[in-house]
């Protein structure tokens, strides 16, 4: 199954545009996993499935798991949702951004080693740094566009032909380098303005959205500015949020977590029609 049928499946399935991401911090986790030598593996794997009939993704983040030395931790909660939840799209976020061999050899990381259904990809150095992730033609490849930190409109505002960089990004992957079906773009939920706009441009393509939750992007806005013609087309991401939720009289940090991703999912739904 390709990543865009898992996808779609997933969204239908779930009733779900929820990402929800896996981003362990160790001086965040519950006291049970701070002197555990598999602690990451374990705290990730309660969070998945405390949420997996929530979620239409999981996203970890590989910078994470590389500062600890826990690749293999990473490696064995991919192994995870592919054996328990083969459904749910796993991406691997890594906003790679090399050429050639270079960029081949993180291909492989992403998706023969991890197994990963799709990767973040950056895209300043051109088609050159997306082209060899297409060869894995059933796996998706996600392009930054117009990210959800402040600082992204030092470059991607900047005027490119009459129209600002990251507007001709979104038209480049939509019109040219999507070859295969498979791309999708990451457009922050901080800007519901922008993320109109890329929606505009790339019709039906899905769109991976960081920024609300602890970086503050509001729900409504984004899914009425992001959504596809059928009520879908995002994965809209929330990270610490779901991670550490302050669990609540007689909940522990999984059931905190669910109750804050089922809100979430919830309110996500309710301005999807």
């Amino acid at each position: 199954m390709t990543f865009i049928n898992k996808l779609s499946a997933a969204w239908t399935a779930n009733d779900s545009l929820l990402c929800v991401g896996l981003d362990p911090d160790m001086a965040k986790l519950p006291a049970q996993f701070q002197h555990d030598p598999q602690g990451i593996y374990h705290f990730c794997r309660e969070i998945i499935d405390a949420t997996a009939d929530l979620a239409c993704s999981f996203k970890p983040q590989i910078a994470y798991f590389a500062a600890l030395s826990a690749e293999d931790q990473l490696q064995q909660i991919c192994d995870y949702v592919r054996a328990n939840y083969p459904h749910i799209p796993l991406i691997m976020d890594a906003k790679r951004g090399d050429i050639g061999a270079t960029a081949r050899q993180y291909a492989r990381e992403a998706y023969d080693r991890y197994g990963a259904d799709a990767v973040t990809v950056n895209p300043y150095m051109g088609f050159d740094s997306v082209e060899p992730y297409m060869e894995w033609s059933e796996r998706g490849v996600i392009i930054l566009c117009r990210t959800s930190n402040a600082g992204g409109s030092d470059l991607q505002f900047l005027d490119v032909g009459g129209k600002p960089l990251y507007q001709h990004v979104a038209q480049l992957v939509a019109q040219k380098w999507n070859q295969h079906g498979q791309c999708a773009l990451v457009v922050g939920a901080t800007f519901p303005e922008e993320l109109a706009q890329v929606r505009a441009i790339v019709g039906d393509m899905p769109l991976l959205v960081p920024g609300i939750g602890a970086q503050g992007g509001d729900i409504a806005a984004t899914v009425k500015s992001g959504r596809s013609a059928n009520g879908s087309g995002m994965m809209i991401n929330s990270s610490r949020a779901i991670l550490y939720a302050p669990p609540q009289a007689g909940e522990d940090f999984a059931m905190a977590a669910r109750r804050v991703a089922q809100e979430t999912r919830d309110a996500i739904n309710h301005h999807r029609t």
